[in-house]
C-alpha cells in the first residue's frame, strides 16, 4: 500500500451502519407538500447526492421511522433493485435531515478516521463496486444479501486524512463542475418555461397590448401578438388564435427497430436514464445486449416517459439513438413548432393531463393517442417560429452542456480508481485536471 496507507473494515471506521424503513412505511399517501425529503435511487447517481426533486414526509412520520433518518455527512447505498448506487450527503446539501426509502441503507462515518467523500468515491470505483456487489442475490429483484452486516465486514484502503481530503478535493472539483452544469441547465430550462407560459398560457403580451401597456418585447416580436381576445370553448384566447390539439402540431414517428438491426455502440435511453422534471438528458447506455424491439430517435427530438407519467420524465435527445418502447418519441410537424411542442409536453399541466388519462392501476401508462388529443391554443406560425428561434438557442446550450458534463464525468471516472488505489500521485492528478478543465 502507498506511503502511510493502511486498510480498515467499515465497522472500524463507522459510528453507525443501518437499514432504511422496513415494509411499506413510506407510501404515496404519506407524502406531504413540505417536510423531510425522502431519498430514493434517483438521488444516488454519481458519488454526491443529487439534491433535487424530492417527495416529502411529515416530521412526525419521519420520527416514526427511527433508523431511516440520515443527515449531512452520511453515506447512502441502494441494497435492492438498482444495486450499487452510492452517494454521500455533502455539508452544503439543501436540507439538514433526510429519510431514506425501503431500498436504501447507510453508514455514518467516524470523521476522526475517514471522510464520507472518500468512502463514497471508493464504492463508486470498480474495486469498491466489486466488493459491494460480491454478496448479491439474483433471484427475483436484484439485492445485496444482509447488506448491513455485510457492509461492516468490507475492507477499504485508508490513506491518512490529509490525503483523503486532497483526493476528495480533486474529485470534488470535477463534481463541482458537473453540478454547475446541472444548475445552469435547470436555470435555462426554467427561463424557457417561464417565457412559454407567459406567451402561450397566460397570454401576457396580449393582455399588455389590450390594456395599452408595453409588453416589454422587441417590436418585431411584440407585433406578432394581437391586442384583443375572443371567446372559445377553452375560454378567452388571443384574437386570431385557434383551439386545436397537440396532434395538429406534433407527431410520434414510430421508427421501430429490432435488436439485430442495432449496432452495439448505439446510444440507448431507457426510463432509468431520464431524470425527473429536467429536459437535459445526460445519461445513456449502449444497445449492446438489447433483446427486445426499440424506437429510433434523432438528436433534437423530444422523449416522453409514458410509463407512470407522473414521474415527469421528458427530455430533448442530445444524440441519435434508440429508446425503450416505454418512451414516446415526439417531433414537431415542422421545425418552427419545436419550441411550442417542447413547452407543452414538458409542462406540469400536460404531465398531469397524461396522468389523468393513463390506464392501469399499479403501472399506469399513457399513449401517443391520448397525448395527441390534448387541447392546446395554437398561435399563428410566425409567432411559433419566433419562439422556436429563442428556444433553439437555449436547447443548444443545454445539449452542449450535456456533452461537456459527460467529458468531465469520464475524466473523473478515469482518475477515481487511480487516486483511490494510490496509483496516481496527487500532483499528477492536479496537472491533468488543470489541462482538461
Amino acid at each position: 500500500m502507498v506511503g502511510e496507507w493502511t486498510t480498515a473494515k467499515i465497522e472500524d471506521v463507522s459510528e453507525k451502519v443501518a437499514m432504511g424503513p422496513f415494509g411499506s412505511s413510506i407510501k404515496v399517501e404519506t407524502f406531504v407538500p413540505h417536510g423531510i425529503p425522502v431519498i430514493s435511487g434517483q438521488h444516488l447517481h454519481g458519488s454526491r447526492l443529487m439534491d433535487t426533486d424530492y417527495n416529502f414526509v411529515s416530521l412526525k412520520h419521519a420520527e416514526k421511522l427511527k433508523n431511516a433518518n440520515v443527515y449531512r455527512g452520511d453515506v447512502v447505498f441502494t441494497h435492492a433493485g438498482n444495486i450499487g448506487q452510492v452517494a454521500f450527503i455533502p455539508a452544503s446539501s439543501r436540507y439538514e435531515r433526510y429519510v431514506i426509502s425501503q431500498r436504501q441503507f447507510y453508514l455514518r462515518p467516524n470523521l476522526r478516521k475517514v471522510l464520507p467523500e472518500f468512502i463514497a468515491y471508493y464504492f463508486t470505483s470498480a474495486e469498491g463496486q466489486h466488493k459491494l456487489l460480491a454478496n448479491t442475490s439474483s433471484s427475483g429483484v436484484p439485492s445485496i444479501a444482509q447488506p448491513v452486516s455485510y457492509l461492516r465486514t468490507i475492507e477499504i484502503p485508508l490513506p491518512p486524512l490529509s490525503e483523503q481530503r486532497a483526493i476528495a478535493h480533486i474529485l470534488g472539483t470535477l463534481d463541482d463542475k458537473i453540478e454547475l452544469n446541472r444548475k445552469m441547465n435547470r436555470t435555462l430550462e426554467a427561463m424557457a418555461q417561464a417565457i412559454f407560459k407567459s406567451w402561450f398560457v397566460d397570454f401576457d403580451p396580449v393582455r399588455a397590448k389590450a390594456e395599452g401597456r408595453d409588453p416589454g418585447l422587441p417590436k418585431a416580436i411584440a407585433d406578432l401578438f394581437p391586442d384583443a381576445f375572443e371567446d372559445s370553448e377553452l375560454g378567452e384566447i388571443p384574437e386570431g388564435w385557434e383551439v386545436g390539439t397537440l396532434g395538429e402540431v406534433a407527431v410520434h414517428p414510430r421508427r421501430g427497430v429490432q435488436p439485430a438491426q442495432i449496432e452495439p455502440d448505439t446510444p440507448y435511453i431507457a426510463l432509468e436514464h431520464m431524470p425527473r422534471r429536467c429536459i437535459a438528458l445526460s445519461d445513456w447506455g449502449t444497445a449492446e445486449g438489447l433483446e427486445s424491439n426499440k424506437f429510433k430517435f434523432n438528436a433534437g427530438e423530444i422523449l416522453f416517459g409514458k410509463l407512470r407519467p407522473y414521474f415527469h420524465k421528458v427530455g430533448v435527445a442530445p444524440v441519435d439513438g434508440v429508446c425503450s418502447t416505454d418512451i414516446v418519441v415526439v417531433a414537431p410537424r415542422s421545425s418552427h413548432w419545436f419550441g411550442f411542442v417542447l413547452g407543452h409536453v414538458s409542462s406540469i399541466p400536460f404531465v398531469e393531463y397524461t396522468n389523468a388519462s393513463s390506464t392501469g392501476t399499479k403501472m399506469p401508462r399513457t399513449s401517443w393517442n391520448d397525448m395527441a388529443r390534448c387541447q392546446v391554443v395554437i398561435p399563428p406560425k410566425p409567432l411559433a417560429e419566433a419562439f422556436t428561434n429563442q428556444i433553439n438557442q437555449t436547447v443548444d446550450r443545454i445539449i452542449s452542456s450535456v456533452h461537456e458534463f459527460r467529458t468531465i464525468a469520464a475524466l473523473r471516472d478515469t482518475l477515481l480508481p487511480k487516486l483511490i488505489s494510490g496509483e496516481l500521485s496527487l500532483p499528477d492528478a492536479e496537472q491533468i485536471i488543470g489541462r482538461c478543465v
